[in-house]
């Protein structure tokens, strides 16, 4: 029970639907959806494809998703892994020729193509009500009437505006300048691809003019892309790998996302007494950091396209963990080997809803950076992701990028069970935070008994490019004792992530919660 003399936001409590997200427009469509005769998926995919208006720098249908899901009446989970390809005629050799070392951020070298939108479609079909000429109206209408740019979405937008080139800053400018809180944000031209979407189907954004303008703009850059390359995209059906923590399981994706490292991560915490810490106290930092640098140093040997991966068998192994706990000095950092050192700010937008029938959907989709790539295609500003700058250039790397292949992603929906039984959706935003911010949630869940909300609203820490990045939540006097402790302690430039969760609860109430470090809410009816 929170402190009610104290700021803050209680759970959302619900029993028929509910959705949280990030912006509280794409919440309200969602759960429109919902109450017009939709389902979870309708009101998801509703959703997400909104927060591209309501959040342009996040994401987009330039980029990328990965869903899990329950169909409805059933606790089985299912994925999909709509992660887009490098192009056919992408040469590595060629980029290390021209002296990169590591793969560059804002050139169509690092523009996959975009697998979001196919996944949409197919889920749409396959498990959607309502179709896609209805699910993608609301989107439709907000990218031609404009949606009131919110706080935080005004923040990034400023920190990330630098990286917009051409077509990119007339897109997603106003007047040449950044957008401040409350000015209208409109993207008309998008709209016009989402009715190609709407009409035609997946062929409406892969064939015919949308792709054109896509391959036109990328080819003019000096991108390999062809209208072939689009045309062959497609989103597939995967199984979900799992874990298990203080008597929950925890579904993730598997790679080419990272969540096989949230797995590792549990698995190391396991061989420490968490629950006997303070929840916001050194001890509990310290060790949650060292287990993040060991996890994360074995994601980035191993974590790559599915095609390319032999040892997602040995990041699962309990062995594995415990070999990795063993090396944790509960008095002592351990040195830092920049196993972080790609790790850049990346932006995304969670999504998760559940609806009557316990249809539940976690649902993540992601640009990569800021603006992904900042190029946006000429005719309808379609925003390019940059997926492929999680790429290396190391050859024989399983991760090295090449034609074809799906670069590792840092996006990773999740699913929790008890007892084999539905009982919490949820996702942690921010970049290469979030196998730690799984984690972290979870912990907070089993650990310290917490609810959805007071399990978000807790203050982060993460380690990142040698430095330990303590948000201000943590008081003075832990930082000072991380410091001691040999952590090169900062303050991060932004709040750390976001999240969201929808608690289904034994009694069929769900509870909902929903990051304060974002402009969104949780909202049922």
């Amino acid at each position: 029970m929170r402190d009610f003399h104290k700021p803050g936001r209680s759970a959302v409590y619900a029993s028929n639907g509910m959705c949280a997200t990030s912006h509280p427009l794409a919440a309200k469509v969602a759960v429109q959806m919902l109450e017009s005769g939709g389902n979870a998926m309708d009101a998801a995919i509703a959703g997400a494809v909104l927060l591209g208006i309501c959040e342009p720098q996040m994401t987009g249908i330039g980029g990328d998703c990965f869903v899990l899901f329950t169909p409805p009446g059933s606790d089985e989970v299912r994925a999909m892994n709509g992660s887009g390809r490098a192009p056919a005629g992408f040469s590595a050799d060629v980029l290390r020729a021209n002296g990169h070392a590591t793969m560059p951020l804002y050139d169509p070298a690092a523009v996959t193509v975009p697998g979001a939108v196919d996944a949409f479609c197919q889920l749409s079909a396959d498990w959607g009500k309502l179709g896609l000429k209805a699910v993608l109206a609301p989107a439709i209408h907000y990218a031609e009437a404009g949606v009131p740019v919110a706080p935080r979405v005004a923040s990034d937008w400023a920190q990330d505006a630098a990286k917009l080139q051409g077509r990119a800053k007339t897109a997603f400018l106003l007047d040449g300048a950044v957008p401040r809180p409350g000015q209208m944000f409109r993207a008309p031209a998008q709209a016009d691809a989402l009715r190609e979407i709407a009409t035609e189907g997946r062929a409406g954004f892969y064939e015919g003019p949308v792709a054109e303008d896509m391959v036109s703009t990328l080819q003019a850059r000096g991108g390999t892309h062809t209208l072939d390359d689009f045309a062959a995209q497609t989103a597939e059906y995967v199984d979900p790998i799992a874990g298990e923590y203080g008597g929950l399981e925890l579904l993730e994706h598997p790679p080419n996302g990272q969540g096989a490292a949230a797995i590792l991560l549990l698995n190391i915490l396991k061989h420490f007494d968490i629950a006997a810490m303070d929840p916001f106290g050194t001890k509990r930092a310290h060790i949650e950091m060292e287990a993040t640098k060991l996890a994360y140093d074995a994601r980035n040997r191993f974590v790559a396209d599915p095609d390319h991966m032999t040892r997602l068998d040995h990041l699962l192994s309990k062995q594995t963990a415990a070999d990795l706990a063993a090396l944790i000095d509960p008095n002592r950092a351990l040195p830092v080997g920049e196993p972080l050192a790609e790790s850049v700010h990346k932006d995304t937008i969670y999504i998760t809803v559940v609806d009557r029938d316990r249809l539940a959907v976690s649902l993540i989709y992601s640009i990569f950076h800021g603006f992904g790539s900042g190029i946006a295609s000429e005719k309808y500003g379609v925003l390019f992701q940059n997926r492929g700058a999680g790429f290396n250039l190391t050859p024989g790397h399983p991760n090295e990028a090449g034609p074809g292949k799906r670069p590792m992603h840092t996006i990773i929906p999740a699913i929790l069970r008890r007892g084999g039984k539905l009982h919490m959706p949820f996702g942690v935003m921010g970049g290469q935070y979030q196998s730690t911010g799984h984690a972290r949630f979870v912990s907070n869940i089993t650990d310290f008994g917490m609810d959805p909300q007071a399990a978000i609203d807790g203050p982060r820490c993460f380690v990142e490019n040698g430095e330990l990045r303590v948000e201000n939540g943590y008081s003075d006097a832990v930082k000072q004792d991380l410091a001691e402790l040999g952590h090169h302690v900062v303050a991060p430039p932004t709040a750390i992530g976001g999240a969201q969760a929808i608690l289904v609860g034994a009694d069929g109430v769900l509870v909902g919660g929903s990051d304060p470090r974002k402009d969104g809410c949780a909202l049922g009816y």
